[in-house]
């Protein structure tokens, strides 16, 4: 018995678990140090022009995603049979593929946020100033309106009457409903950015490859799976805003204050979660 015993403990020295999992794996650094906090004001960076640059690539990708989700949306809702056209599965792959397509443009440029949402999330966790944050903001809602001004003009009648892609609360659900599926839903797309551009689990995981647009855009799409039915899918403020002030129609600014402390609300929600409970940043000892 003796030796049976021995030779378990050899065994399980022998067989140790070569990549550590959960808390273990925490533990392991890999000569990851974590950058310091982006300071609230920064005026130098007006100063810069890869700061106007980021802003101007904020500016296209939203005008871009816009342009295409939307039209993709008018498609849609102008065929009496939606057996003929992409149908709902059709309009969230519009929405997450292009996602997916934008942020691997832009994230070297400006970090390819494209949804003043993820961006608001990203101040609440110091990834940038507020000064940036809120010009990149500026510059997604004056993409998101170009972008639907420029589906409108294709056909003006076809795109008043058929609700111009804005988003509002169905038939059935209440406000309160619409406000739960904004947070979760932007929950799910903020904390999933969080994830997939964490540094320091990039730098902990380098055996396993990722490219973080793909889960971003995975998530998208997801999520309007899901919400397309109870507000069309906000999820994005400049999306929101975008489509109603080119659509301008009462309904469409009813429920419009939804599409905004929804998303801000999750994405806050995940920049705690994220930073707190995941990376437990405010517990670390700083040196």
């Amino acid at each position: 018995m003796e030796g049976k015993e021995e030779d378990v403990k050899v065994g399980a020295n022998k067989f140790a678990e070569r990549q550590p999992i959960g808390t273990a794996a925490q533990s392991q650094d890999k000569d990851y140090k974590e950058p310091p906090p982006a300071p609230l004001l920064e005026p130098g960076e007006l100063k810069s022009w890869s700061f106007y640059r980021a802003g101007i690539a904020e500016f296209m990708a939203t005008f871009l995603f816009l342009y295409i989700s939307i039209l993709t949306v008018m498609g849609v809702v102008k065929s009496s049979s939606k057996c003929s056209t992409v149908g709902i599965q059709g309009i969230a792959w519009a929405f997450g593929g292009m996602i997916f397509a934008l942020v691997y443009c832009t994230a070297g440029i400006s970090g390819g946020h494209i949804n003043p949402a993820v961006t608001f999330g990203l101040l609440l966790a110091r990834k940038l100033s507020l000064v940036r944050a809120l010009f990149y903001m500026v510059m997604q809602c004056l993409g998101a309106i170009c972008g639907a001004g420029v589906v409108k003009g294709f056909q003006t009648g076809l795109y008043e009457t058929n609700g111009g892609g804005a988003n509002v609360v169905a038939p059935g659900y209440t406000k309160g409903d619409g406000l739960g599926a904004e947070i979760i839903g932007t929950f799910i797309l903020v904390y999933t950015v969080f994830s997939a551009t964490d540094a320091k689990r990039n730098a902990r995981d380098s055996h396993v490859p990722i490219l973080a647009p793909l889960p971003i855009g995975f998530a998208v799409f997801l999520v309007h799976l899901a919400t397309i039915p109870i507000t069309g899918t906000g999820i994005n403020p400049a999306r929101s805003l975008g489509a109603a002030i080119i659509y301008n129609r009462r309904h469409a600014w009813d429920d419009m204050w939804i599409f905004w402390v929804g998303p801000f609300c999750g994405a806050a929600l995940a920049a705690i979660y994220h930073q707190i409970v995941i990376r437990a940043i405010p517990f670390k000892s700083r040196p």
